[in-house]
């Protein structure tokens, strides 16, 4: 829950899309596939956002 509501300030999301960005890092994931998320966003430089309708 701390690393979701530190990735939510730190990157400006939703508490929930936060939520799910630290979820994926924890289980050490590269790219989350995400729709209402930004496009190509890099959270800590080792898990990526991508749009699969781009």
């Amino acid at each position: 829950m701390h690393l979701g509501l530190e990735i939510a300030e730190r990157y400006r999301l939703a508490v929930f899309d936060a939520m799910i960005v630290g979820s994926a890092l924890l289980a050490d994931t590269a790219i989350l596939w995400s729709e209402d998320m930004q496009h190509e966003l890099v959270i800590d430089q080792r898990l990526v956002i991508s749009n699969p309708f781009r």
